[in-house]
């Protein structure tokens, strides 16, 4: 391993006596109490929302769909490093030069990941449980001056005390280590802590999945009787004999589970009264729970900033309206999720970390624009002269028009 790592430093250009990474992306390991927890058998007790019951309900369907609806959209937008707008003329002429290697250190931020491998830990761990967490690390390489490396958020302490001061530590990681080691101390500079919903009466976000937490316990719960009732694991039925002796009744047991039970035969029954069978249910959809069910989709969607059409709820959703739907799911839910991560980007890798003001992170399709309505638009725009061809040309990108084009346009008119 340590070979693979000396290849790839010396394939990337990073000088490897700089930048080491110092937290541990899962301290605690698999008996942390931040770890998924599988238990077996009935929980008596409803869960509550700690960090190992909130990363095990990011694993069932629902909100796995939930979660990936809005990761997944972030993730796989293409992004740009630009000059922030007011940041002035490029006085010292490195603006390009840096904003390249910047670039350079997003692509690869360390060892293992991509960008968006990273981005997808961060962007987890914020909806999760509002802790999105990466250590950030100087190289002392101009090619790559910053690496980044995913932690478990749910790791991380918040100094509720920090007074501002950079040498003053403003989080702590808990290394599941004794002693004096069982922290470990981190400066402002040296991470990045996205909180989702932050408060005032707590140092800590408040995730999504937090707030569909009791939702989501009602729905498995739910869920578990429908699966039970349905798989005929719970008995629906009772068979009735009249005026039978114990012996008699016993008899009539063994010869239904041996010859009858799961034989597939017909069996013949004589008696002087027809035996009675008992239902104890009416085998309809109704005793699922299905309106229920459907009923906790939408809670849990809504939790997400999500319409039902996201989950998989289907009920009143047609030609007219899935657009309109799919246009508030990404307006109210990636959004704002992708310009948070955006901000603290801009803010606590380039500014702090590195020093840069002048630049920022933005992401290319966060406008989300109809490109027929955008069409439309600049058509209007062209016919009554606001903008030129050129300019409309700029805008689609389809740089400047051909000298020849151009000149027969102009013999045309």
């Amino acid at each position: 391993m340590g070979l693979v790592k000396q290849v790839w430093e010396w394939a990337v250009g990073i000088d490897a006596a700089q930048g080491e990474r110092k937290t541990t992306s899962t301290p605690l390991g698999l008996n942390s109490i931040f770890a998924p927890f599988r238990g077996s058998g009935v929980q008596n007790m409803p869960p509550r929302p700690t960090a190992a019951n909130l990363r095990r309900f990011a694993e069932t369907p629902v909100a796995r769909r939930a979660i990936n609806a809005i990761k997944d959209r972030i993730a796989c937008m293409d992004w740009r490093i630009e000059a922030k707008p007011g940041a002035g003329a490029d006085e010292a002429g490195d603006r390009t030069e840096r904003i390249a290697a910047l670039w350079r250190s997003l692509e690869a931020p360390n060892e293992g990941d991509s960008f968006r491998t990273l981005i997808e830990q961060v962007i987890e761990d914020t909806l999760v449980g509002g802790f999105g967490a990466a250590e950030l690390e100087l190289t002392g390489d101009a090619r790559r001056p910053v690496r980044l490396y995913p932690v478990d958020g749910a790791s991380i302490q918040v100094n509720a005390k920090w007074s501002g001061d950079a040498e003053d530590p403003r989080y702590a990681q808990v290394t599941g280590k004794v002693g004096k080691d069982s922290t470990l101390p981190l400066a402002d500079t040296e991470l990045m802590y996205v909180r989702l919903n932050p408060r005032s009466h707590t140092v800590f976000g408040l995730g999504k999945l937090e707030v569909a937490f009791e939702t989501i316990s009602q729905f498995l719960s739910a869920n578990r009787y429908a699966s039970r009732l349905a798989s005929n694991s719970v008995m629906q039925f009772a068979i009735w004999v009249n005026e039978r002796t114990p012996e008699q009744q016993e008899r009539l047991i063994r010869w239904w589970e041996d010859e009858v039970e799961g034989s597939g035969k017909v069996p013949f029954l004589s008696s002087e009264q027809k035996p009675e069978v008992l239902r104890f249910n009416s085998g309809s959809e109704a005793e699922l729970h299905i309106g229920w069910q459907q009923f906790l989709v939408g809670m849990i969607a809504n939790a997400f900033d999500l319409p039902a059409m996201m989950l998989g709820a289907e009920q009143g959703v047609n030609r007219a309206t899935a657009q309109e739907l799919a246009n508030e799911a990404f307006q109210n839910a990636v959004v704002p999720v992708a310009r948070l991560i955006a901000e603290h980007i801009t803010r606590d890798v380039i500014a702090k970390r590195l020093g840069w003001e002048d630049l920022r992170f933005c992401w290319n399709d966060l406008d989300g624009k109809d490109p027929l309505t955008e069409l439309q638009v600049q058509m209007e725009l062209l016919k009554n002269g606001v903008l030129s061809v050129g300019e409309v040309r700029e805008m689609r990108g389809l740089g400047l028009m051909p000298l020849v084009e151009s000149h027969s346009v102009a013999t045309n008119a």
